[in-house]
């Protein structure tokens, strides 16, 4: 069998693109790799973190955004303890609510992180 070397990207559904790229800036540092534009609008997005190292699409789709309201399909990896302290403090200045650091089953995490549509976002440990 061939090995797989992670995830290429990971597609959720939102219900205004435009409104999910400024929280996904903001809240998580992500910028817009790509944009697609579907019959003169905007569809979709392709968005990057600050390292180059993940990508995370949303797609305009507002009934499943609304399904999915409440669910944490997305942990972020983040290097250490001490890293997860700094995302705490950074959600806290910007007053976005989140769960504070609790431990999780393998390492800490931040949860309670949600986007526009209520989707959550989890923040997590690699160690």
């Amino acid at each position: 069998m061939t090995v797989l070397g992670g995830f290429h990207h990971v597609k959720l559904p939102v219900s205004d693109v435009r409104r999910s790229i400024e929280w996904y800036r903001r809240v998580l540092g992500f910028d817009v790799a790509i944009e697609f534009v579907e019959a003169g609008v905007l569809r979709g997005v392709a968005l990057r973190d600050q390292a180059g190292t993940l990508m995370l699409a949303l797609r305009e789709e507002p009934r499943l955004a609304g399904q999915m309201r409440g669910f944490d399909p997305v942990a972020l990896g983040v290097p250490t303890y001490d890293a997860l302290l700094e995302w705490s403090d950074h959600l806290d200045a910007i007053g976005t609510p989140h769960s504070g650091i609790t431990e999780g089953s393998v390492g800490w995490l931040i949860g309670g992180v949600a986007d526009p549509d209520g989707i959550e976002i989890r923040l997590y440990t690699l160690q």
